[in-house]
């Protein structure tokens, strides 16, 4: 009976990383309305290697397949449609938190993409690192909900690996 109640908990929805992601959502199409709104192009130095830079990215991560605006638009709807699933089927709070994080991100990129907050139908990205891409909220939040999700998979391994240890003692 055990093992039948943790499968259905495993199946049963939650709506955290939803709340995550919708949180992220609105971060990230706020934040790209104010940059449009007030940066004007070029750099702008804020603080130590913190910077602001308006660009438009007709590519995906790092600026790769640039112009395949199209293509990358089906990819993204493709991707977001299977982190949904995933992430409202989470176990944990740290995976549906990490995969809420990555799913936001997803729909804001995804949003710049086919609404076209730019008129190259381009993501808008304006933080910047020196010797580092230039990003924008969606993609930190996709960069720390994937850091979250490896590490919570790393401990739910190690976990698993203990108790099987234990257990065949």
């Amino acid at each position: 009976m055990h093992a039948e109640q943790e499968g259905a908990s495993a199946r049963r929805f939650s709506p955290v990383a939803l709340v995550v992601a919708a949180a992220v959502i609105a971060l990230d199409q706020i934040t790209k309305v104010i940059v449009l709104d007030h940066l004007g192009r070029g750099p702008h130095h804020v603080i130590g290697p913190f910077g602001l830079m308006l660009t438009s990215n007709t590519g995906s991560a790092f600026s790769l397949f640039q112009g395949s605006t199209t293509a990358l638009a089906i990819v993204d709807v493709v991707v977001v449609s299977l982190l949904a699933v995933v992430a409202v089927r989470a176990r944990t709070w740290p995976l549906r938190v990490g995969l809420g994080l990555m799913l936001g991100g997803a729909i804001g990129n995804l949003v710049d993409r086919v609404v076209h907050h730019s008129k190259d139908g381009g993501v808008v990205d304006f933080i910047t690192f020196p010797h580092f891409a230039t990003f924008n909220a969606a993609d930190a939040a996709i960069t720390i909900g994937v850091m979250v999700v490896l590490v919570a998979l790393i401990f739910d391994l190690v976990a698993d690996r203990r108790t099987k240890g234990t257990s065949s003692a």
